[in-house]
């Protein structure tokens, strides 16, 4: 009787060479007391050299696809005016997406809006768990850290992600101005609208111009809902906060809008 064949173990995809150190998120305001900390997955287009430049142009490089302007410097002046901490990406969002899963193809997308990223064409197994290594688990670890810390001394955080968005998208001029999005808990996102409208003149909407639908909420899935914390995404057009003086005018803004939605779901828990 002959033998069975023996099934060959399924090969682990193995890296390249580690690329130097890993791409360490940036935390600034450290030891603030506030509640709230501030992400800013996409604050950066940087594209480290051991990806060269994506086969994109300069001005490629300086567009929303390779990171949301304005968004960093609106986070800082909350930072500021709320005395939050603050925890921001320090790579390209076109290297890989932090506030995208490691399955999913906007993680390294190969097209962003009208733009094909050729440098992201054919990305194999092994150079996708390198991206992963270098830049997207030092960021999931270092928040993950910083929220497990304040939960630990009874500080239990309050997680808002601040993004922007274009004015036109695939040719179609956008009307909403601030958006305000949640994942599975919808309490501080509505308290933050409610506060928009009270305090700002701005067109704010909830669930605009992204949902989670879109896969949008990634890091408020991962790192807020399951520990329970309070949590919102919030999106600027970008051409309100172009400029450091139009950023922290927003943030003037924002920063009331934020303290009157955390005060209502203050409110709320005590209620109930």
């Amino acid at each position: 009787m002959r033998a069975a064949p023996k099934l060959k173990a399924a090969k682990t995809p193995q890296a390249p060479a580690p690329l130097a150190e890993p791409f360490l998120p940036v935390i600034e305001n450290a030891d603030a007391p506030g509640r709230i900390i501030l992400v800013c997955e996409h604050a950066s287009n940087h594209i480290p050299s051991a990806w060269g430049d994506l086969g994109l142009t300069e001005a490629q490089r300086s567009a929303h696809i390779a990171w949301d302007p304005g968004a960093l410097a609106l986070s800082r002046g909350l930072s500021q005016r709320l005395d939050a901490v603050l925890i921001h990406a320090p790579v390209s969002r076109l290297v890989y997406d932090c506030n995208r899963a490691p399955d999913m193809p906007g993680a390294m997308p190969a097209r962003s809006e009208v733009h094909d990223i050729p440098g992201n064409a054919v990305i194999s197994a092994a150079e996708r768990l390198a991206r992963t290594e270098a830049v997207y688990l030092p960021w999931a670890s270092g928040l993950h850290g910083l929220i497990a810390k304040r939960i630990a001394i009874g500080l239990r955080p309050v997680i808002v992600t601040i993004h922007s968005f274009t004015p036109i998208y695939h040719g179609k001029p956008r009307r909403v101005e601030f958006g305000v999005i949640h994942d599975a808990a919808p309490h501080l996102a509505v308290a933050i609208l409610n506060a928009a409208h009270k305090l700002t003149g701005l067109q704010a909407e909830l669930n605009a111009p992204y949902s989670a639908a879109d896969d949008v909420t990634h890091t408020l899935r991962v790192q807020a809902t399951p520990y329970g914390l309070p949590n919102a995404m919030l999106e600027i057009r970008n051409d309100l906060i172009a400029t450091a003086d139009a950023a922290d005018a927003m943030a003037d803004q924002l920063a009331a809008v934020l303290n009157m939605g955390l005060v209502e779901i203050q409110r709320q828990a005590k209620a109930s």
